[in-house]
């Protein structure tokens, strides 16, 4: 019979949030000291946030507000789209330590230490939205540097806003995750990631769906960022939001799913 004071066992639950936590910790030093790349992600947003706001400003904005519109409604009209580009950006990183993870060994021996299983995949997941927080913030801190206001945005509307943007970055990283699971090396890992950057650039984050060739309006209406980006324009600037909230929050639900089986499922799969 064992002592009233021995000390209790750990359940599985306290072992997979311990794991899970020293492996975030893994993922986020990596980070620090390999910046490169998430510098280089950051960037992209930042520069086209710039392009398009000061030497594309004045003609663009000429088709979001029937002529009448200038370049401080259209750094507005731009915000939301970049901050959902930025984080598409920064999910390409976790493909890439993904695949690095795999191919340089160290799963291989993650998998023969007494460690939770998952806690190899959730470290990955967490920091990577972590770090799509913290780069949504700094590309924030340029737009209002650079006079976007959200003046129609209550604290409410702040906190929707940040919960659809968490919900958007733990989508897109299980989807992420997954492409870095199924690729060969780091290499194919951001090529196959790189849509996750390419979709915003092709849904309404710098004109309106309506301004689209006709052909191209469904493509670009029907997307997943499309949906997010109205919703969070919505939610900062006070536009209408109609279904696009629901439908947003669908396609987040429906990727994060998906991208979980599927990262789950290839990380479970016994090593060739």
């Amino acid at each position: 019979m064992s002592s009233p004071l021995a000390p209790a066992r750990p359940t599985r639950i306290s072992l997979a949030v311990r794991d899970s936590s020293t492996m975030l910790r893994r993922n986020l030093l990596h980070a620090r000291r390999y910046p490169s790349m998430t510098l280089n992600l950051l960037l992209t947003p930042v520069m086209l946030l710039l392009l398009f706001v000061y030497i594309f400003g004045d003609v663009m904005s000429a088709g979001i507000g029937h002529g009448g519109a200038d370049r401080s409604e259209y750094l507005a009209y731009i915000v939301p789209g970049i901050l959902l580009l930025t984080i598409g950006g920064t999910t390409i990183g976790s493909a890439v330590s993904v695949a690095t993870d795999m191919n340089e060994g160290i799963i291989a021996r993650f998998r023969m230490m007494a460690i939770h299983r998952g806690s190899v995949l959730i470290g990955h997941v967490i920091g990577s939205v972590l770090q799509c927080v913290m780069s949504v913030v700094l590309v924030g801190a340029v737009a209002v540097a650079i006079g976007f206001r959200a003046t129609h945005a209550t604290a409410v509307d702040w906190l929707l806003a940040v919960g659809l943007l968490a919900l958007v970055a733990l989508a897109l990283t299980w989807i992420a995750v997954g492409m870095g699971l199924s690729s060969p090396n780091a290499e194919a890992a951001s090529n196959n990631a790189l849509p996750l950057m390419v979709l915003p650039l092709l849904s309404s984050a710098f004109v309106p769906v309506h301004a689209m060739p006709g052909w191209f309006q469904p493509i670009a209406k029907y997307q997943p960022f499309t949906p997010a980006i109205e919703t969070l324009r919505g939610l900062l600037l006070g536009t209408g939001i109609g279904d696009n909230g629901w439908l947003a929050v669908g396609w987040c639900l429906g990727l994060a799913v998906l991208g979980y089986f599927w990262s789950k499922s290839l990380f479970t799969r016994d090593p060739k």
